[in-house]
């Protein structure tokens, strides 16, 4: 999968579909909170396209901090809306990602970083 394969497979898109088809979505979160999580995966996404082509393990990780660091705050400007539903499938979007340009890191990257 490529890092352009993954801007199709952001949680955000589901998300969205789930509140439009459900209105019980709404006590969890709202389009502004999905909207502002979508912006900070797109950004996770191009910081990633900047690495060179074989980058360092550290220089993933440093866009994994980011990514994560930026969610914690979005996180906590929308209530802490971030669930378990939404956390494993932010992780899975943070992480795939991160392995698509050669992350080799076993467990969670996110965890140092993760307050949601």
């Amino acid at each position: 999968m490529t890092l352009e394969n993954w801007t199709t497979k952001k949680p955000t898109l589901e998300w969205k579909q789930r509140l439009e088809e459900d209105e019980d979505y709404e006590e969890f979160y709202s389009h502004e909170s999905i909207e502002a999580t979508n912006q900070t995966l797109d950004s996770y996404i191009n910081d990633l396209k900047t690495l060179s082509s074989n980058p360092t393990q550290d220089e993933i990780i440093q866009c994994v901090k980011r990514v994560v660091l930026k969610l914690n705050e979005v996180n906590e400007g929308y209530d802490d809306f971030i669930e378990t539903e939404e956390r494993e499938e932010l992780y899975e979007f943070i992480d795939g990602a991160a392995r698509t340009v050669g992350l080799e890191e076993d467990g969670d990257c996110t965890e140092e970083w993760r307050e949601w």
